[in-house]
């Protein structure tokens, strides 16, 4: 029976905290791509370097806050320099939506050419980013590391195999609870949030109702640049800031928004766990649970990985064409919000 609380242990410490962790990260990027594309019908290529935006203001508004002596204590600084980068993030999108997608859509643009607008974006955005940065690996995080330590939990419940629960997975989780709640509290009770899905659902109908689609647009922005910076901060502090990341994660974070039903927020926080624990799950390396389950003093030779942790996001791309395939809609046939 120990040999099974041992395995238990071990599919909670490397799949079930780290999958509940990257899924809230996925999930948040998701619902700013799945918020972009209801209200404008594109996919935002740019997305993922908004996410890394936004996360460098907070990285550097911390560096400053870290040299007053200004923390709180247990928890990240990176907290408090949130709502700094969030400001930051929205004022970026809003200028950018001014100067290029506002003229688009004066024009009626196919969805296609936002997209290719979108990647021009992108690039820019990263060259800015690294340009002020470096692109470099950066960490902020402070405060207390773990809740309690893979030591801790063996001391306590003597088995050899222990959990560690780290202060940034906790909050990744708590931080993007807040956050979903609030977002569908706003997109289901709200004036404003009846309008965005209205719109989202038959434009001309919510035209005629006497919608305006300039505020519609620039509360999508905003949102959206919102859930990119506590996207990317809540990455950043629990694994790394590194801006070329971010540009890697577009694909995990659209590949849940479309196995979700891209244009349903709820579709886009399944699709990030989905995506999160394939990922999490078909990388670990399963020599220990074999080692434990199997006949005494017998293990693997080998770490019995499915794939390399090098081909991680083979696994979203796999998953994605599947569902293209299969289910093109996605889970909760998206396209609206």
């Amino acid at each position: 029976m120990t040999d099974i609380f041992n395995v238990l242990a071990l599919i909670t410490n490397f799949i079930v905290i780290p999958g509940l962790a990257y899924g809230s990260q996925l999930a948040l990027g998701a619902l700013g791509v799945t918020l972009i594309y209801g209200i404008l019908r594109f996919s935002n290529f740019a997305h993922g370097e908004l996410m890394a935006f936004g996360t460098m203001v907070v990285i550097l508004f911390t560096w400053v806050l870290q040299a007053r002596g200004i923390g709180i204590g247990p928890l990240p600084t990176a907290l408090i320099a949130l709502p700094v980068g969030i400001l930051a993030a929205v004022c970026l999108v809003l200028v950018t939506d001014r100067l290029i997608y506002r003229f688009y859509r004066s024009k009626k643009s196919p969805p296609v050419i936002y997209l290719v607008g979108s990647l021009a974006v992108m690039f820019f955005y990263n060259g800015l980013i690294r340009f002020i940065i470096g692109p470099n690996d950066q960490r902020v995080t402070d405060g207390e590391r773990f809740i309690f330590t893979a030591r801790e939990f063996k001391a306590w419940s003597g088995l050899t195999e222990g959990i560690a629960f780290r202060t940034t997975q906790g909050l990744t989780v708590v931080v993007t609870l807040i956050s979903v709640t609030a977002l569908f509290w706003f997109l289901n009770k709200t004036k404003t949030g009846k309008s965005m899905r209205a719109y989202s659902d038959n434009e001309d109908l919510a035209l005629l109702s006497g919608v305006n689609p300039e505020r519609v647009v620039l509360i999508a922005w905003m949102l959206a640049a919102g859930l990119a910076t506590i996207a990317g901060t809540m990455y950043g502090l629990d694994k790394t800031f590194k801006p070329f990341i971010y540009l890697q994660l577009l694909l995990p974070i659209f590949a849940s928004a479309i196995v979700g039903g891209l244009g349903s927020p709820i579709g886009a926080v399944v699709g990030g766990f989905v995506i999160a624990f394939s990922e999490i799950a078909i990388t670990f390396a399963y020599r220990k649970v074999l080692a434990y389950l199997g006949p005494e003093g017998w293990a693997p030779d080998g770490l019995v990985q499915l794939l390399s942790t090098d081909y991680k996001f083979a696994v979203s791309f796999v998953i994605l064409v599947i569902v293209l395939l299969v289910r093109p809609t996605g889970i909760f046939r998206g396209q609206t919000i």
